[in-house]
């Protein structure tokens, strides 16, 4: 067994001058130690690829699972790619910065509370989280515009070539379930996805129709199916740890300077594994 700690953050959102020094702020506090960023570093290839770059010169490893702002397309952004592409093209980004992704062999964390293997999906969302007495999609959207609630992704998030996000979330379920089927079954594991795999999280919301862009039912059990020690994620800007089935649960947001900034200043890195809890700001990876 290594040492080290595994470290986890997300909604690092770079593009705020706030959040960019936050971000170059990011230290590990040993050789040895790992990171899992678990979504939204930021809408633009430049930004992502900066972000992701510092990190990885730091860390001995660093893991990422994509958020709904690196699959935007901006206007802003020279890389006009959309959908599945964009994605693609972003995996190949971070293996030219030695980041590991949902496309590659899932890595083993052997420090304390390993071995784990850390499995980073791409798992999106499905308007399966719907507004109570809601049975469809169109009803779903009817009430949470009702309520002034819509989802940049419906403006800026693409599903090419699929005919929708429903279609490409549901091959994103399929090959995620065939690369956690495939893994070391003896090992328990740390699923690391950027929506909650649960709707529990979702219930404190301030808007509760925003739950449509959180997630999908489909991935309720999967803390339980695929041997779940810790689950990692991210989306909802409430940092936090809950338990489900005996599995914690573990929200690593960074978020807004709007939302950080009344909680006192912004969070240090989360630790996976020895111990679950938030780094201290001036030390154990934030300086």
């Amino acid at each position: 067994m290594t040492g080290g700690t595994l470290y986890a953050v997300s909604d690092l959102h770079v593009g705020y001058p706030e959040n960019r020094e936050v971000a170059e702020r990011l230290h590990p506090t040993s050789p040895e130690d790992w990171l899992i960023v678990a979504g939204d570093v930021s809408e633009t290839f430049e930004d992502i690829g900066r972000t992701l770059g510092l990190l990885r010169e730091r860390f001995a490893k660093v893991i990422w699972a994509p958020g709904n702002h690196e699959l935007w397309t901006t206007p802003d952004d020279p890389v006009q790619l959309r959908g599945e592409p964009r994605y693609r093209a972003l995996v190949e980004l971070c293996r030219e910065l030695d980041v590991l992704t949902p496309e590659d062999p899932y890595a083993v964390w052997r420090g304390e509370g390993g071995p784990v293997t850390v499995a980073p999906l791409f798992v999106l969302y499905d308007y399966t989280f719907r507004p109570r007495g809601t049975t469809t999609k169109e009803q779903a959207l009817a009430v949470a515009r009702a309520a002034g609630v819509v989802g940049t992704d419906e403006i800026l998030l693409h599903p090419d070539p699929y005919p929708g996000l429903e279609a490409w979330c549901a091959a994103r379920l399929a090959e995620s379930e065939r690369l956690l089927a495939a893994r070391d079954p003896a090992l328990p594991t740390v699923l690391v996805n950027h929506f909650p795999l649960r709707r529990e999280p979702t219930l404190i919301l301030r808007h509760p129709e925003f739950a449509l862009w959180c997630g999908t039912e489909h991935t309720a059990d999967w803390h339980v199916r695929y041997g779940a020690g810790v689950v990692v994620y991210g989306h909802l800007h409430i940092p936090r740890s809950t338990v489900h089935d005996g599995v914690r649960f573990e929200e690593v947001s960074l978020g807004y300077p709007r939302e950080w900034r009344p909680r006192g200043g912004p969070s240090g890195l989360r630790r996976v594994f020895p111990a679950a809890g938030e780094a201290p700001v001036g030390g154990g990876g934030f300086r």
